[in-house]
């Protein structure tokens, strides 16, 4: 199962999320830095669209690790919130579309 891993520690504001997520799922330069584009560039897995580094099989999920979960639950529980709920409608736009479930969260 692909994965990616995200450090809680790294993830207090907005800008240090967008460039971790940025980095880590390979978004493009255009992307727009907010959990629309998040959403965007996430919900095209399956579909090799150059939105995602990743590209997944039909039976693949892409598992999101955030490391010290704790912190970012702490310090910025807005993003931990806006991440699970982003992750969900990337889920239910699978779901939509008769795919199944694109993203894992796994908070360690």
């Amino acid at each position: 199962m692909p994965s990616i891993q995200l450090d809680g520690q790294q993830l207090t504001d907005w800008n240090k999320f967008h460039d971790a997520c940025k980095t880590a799922f390979g978004f493009p330069d255009f992307y727009g830095r907010n959990m629309d584009a998040w959403i965007d560039c996430l919900s095209g897995l399956r579909d090799d669209d150059g939105m995602s580094a990743y590209v997944l099989g039909e039976d693949e999920q892409l598992q999101i690790q955030i490391l010290n979960s704790d912190v970012l639950r702490r310090d910025a529980p807005e993003i931990l919130s806006a991440l699970e709920e982003c992750t969900a409608e990337v889920n239910l736009l699978c779901s939509e579309s008769g795919e199944k479930p694109a993203l894992g969260l796994v908070l360690r």
